[in-house]
């Protein structure tokens, strides 16, 4: 499967999500699915609101925030915490997806990364803690390379 239609697949699964948990599937819902449907990494509730903006499609942003809500609850969108009160969202997409994050506390540069060893050192904490790992988040902050020089 490719990565267009991984991300098509996702679409599509998480319309079908949204009907059947009872949530409409109005024009604001389906922007925001398009858009995130496109996306590698996760985006702020403002970035959202300017990428649809770019689009002629409008969302307040209390409704953006609204439906990231509603994804987030149905399981098709994590939220992820970067530090200092800042959230983005992006879908959960099984598989060959799943990266972590790295963000610059300067320029607010946020990057994916993935690291096998990594997630083999999660899979053995998560055999031994008393906990039935579900989701996992790596963030981690400091300076990129351009903020540093």
């Amino acid at each position: 499967m490719t990565a267009t239609t991984q991300r098509s697949a996702w679409a599509e699964q998480a319309a079908r999500a949204l009907t059947e948990a009872g949530y409409r599937r109005g024009g604001a819902r389906r922007a925001i699915l398009e858009l995130l449907d496109e996306q590698l990494c996760a985006l702020s509730a403002e970035e959202i609101e300017r990428a649809l903006r770019g689009r002629r499609r409008t969302a307040s942003r209390a409704s953006i925030y609204r439906v990231m809500e509603e994804l987030e609850t149905i399981g098709v969108v994590q939220r992820v915490e970067l530090g200092q009160g800042i959230v983005r969202y992006e879908a959960v997409r099984p598989g060959a997806g799943h990266h972590h994050h790295l963000v610059c506390d300067r320029c607010g540069r946020l990057e994916p990364f993935t690291d096998a060893g990594l997630e083999r050192a999660i899979g053995r904490l998560a055999d031994r803690v008393p906990l039935n790992v579900s989701v996992h988040e790596i963030v981690l902050n400091g300076a990129c390379r351009a903020c540093e020089r």
